[in-house]
């Protein structure tokens, strides 16, 4: 089982074609989201077995959050509930696509999830990232499963997502993604993440060589997300792998990168290579990343986080 952790919270997303509100602002729709639940639910709807591991509102968007997670066939047996309120997420999308988010989190239902004593005995992998692990007291409850299921010898996959405006302190959080870096099996990153995590510029080439100096300190592999530029791979042996984007019309970015986490993990998974010691070969890592790139494409020509099914990627 691959145990997904992180937040569940609903993004409200402009409306297409649906006029304007009085004093012309745009009509929001709640979908489901937060990058950890996106990520469960494109899990779920390849196939893959997967639990969720959170802590979720019993009001009435919470409720619509775990039955998407069982429609998707989540176990939501590490999910627990509690009366606060929903985290909300407002999304503006810009001409292009591209999604931009302000964030309602405080004093919301998973502000106060707590680890528990221990994972479901068939485990293999713990995949964590987001707004979870930037505020506290909820991210110092998920670094210590990262550091105690890192210990156990489970995969541990990171995708930091970086929401620089729920970081309360830059420099803190990034010494303390530093410190993560040998404990993880797999990093997944987008380019601006890189930059803004590493300093370095946003170009491809300074991109890379940050990804590399990351794969030496511990991860199998770095995988890089440059939206329209397509995924790569860094390995810790030295390989690089690029794979061009998908082509695909783009309705909104909105879940793109999660679905490639899950596509990764997926991938990864039937490969029998959740494992801290498994090493791909530069054609199989090419054959994950385009498999990723598909995946992504497919949520990208949808609204909002609709991420695919696995039979649709086999057409």
């Amino acid at each position: 089982m691959i145990v997904v952790g992180g937040e569940a919270l609903m993004d409200l997303v402009p409306a297409p074609d649906q006029g304007r509100a009085d004093g012309g602002l745009p009509l929001m729709l709640p979908r489901r989201g937060g990058g950890p639940y996106n990520t469960a639910v494109a899990l779920g709807r390849l196939g893959a077995p997967v639990a969720f591991c959170s802590r979720v509102s019993t009001d009435a968007y919470g409720a619509a959050l775990v039955e998407g997670l069982q429609k998707a066939g989540v176990d939501t047996a590490l999910v627990q509930r509690g009366p606060e309120p929903t985290m909300l997420a407002v999304t503006a999308i810009s001409e292009e696509g591209s999604a931009a988010y302000t964030f309602y989190h405080q004093g919301t239902a998973d502000r106060l999830f707590t680890a528990p004593g221990s994972l479901p005995p068939l485990t293999r992998a713990l995949a964590l990232g987001t707004c979870s692990l930037a505020l506290e007291p909820t991210a110092s409850a998920y670094e210590h499963m990262l550091l105690r299921e890192s210990g156990r010898g489970l995969f541990i996959a990171l995708d930091p997502n970086i929401r620089p405006n729920v970081i309360p302190d830059w420099d803190a959080y990034r010494a303390r993604f530093r410190s993560w870096l040998p404990h993880l099996s797999l990093l997944k990153v987008s380019f601006e993440d890189t930059a803004w995590l590493s300093g370095c510029a946003p170009g491809e080439e300074a991109v890379l060589d940050a990804a590399r100096a990351w794969a030496r300190t511990g991860p199998s592999a770095v995988v890089l997300t440059g939206g329209g530029a397509g995924l790569w791979a860094v390995t810790a042996t030295g390989d690089t792998v690029h794979v061009p984007a998908a082509a695909c019309e783009v309705a909104d970015t909105i879940g793109a990168g999660d679905t490639v986490y899950a596509a990764l993990l997926d991938g990864l998974h039937r490969g029998d290579a959740l494992r801290p010691d498994a090493r791909l070969t530069h054609d199989e890592w090419r054959e994950l990343l385009a498999f990723a790139a598909r995946a992504a494409a497919v949520t990208c020509s949808r609204r909002g986080a609709d991420s695919p099914h696995r039979a649709e990627l086999l057409d």
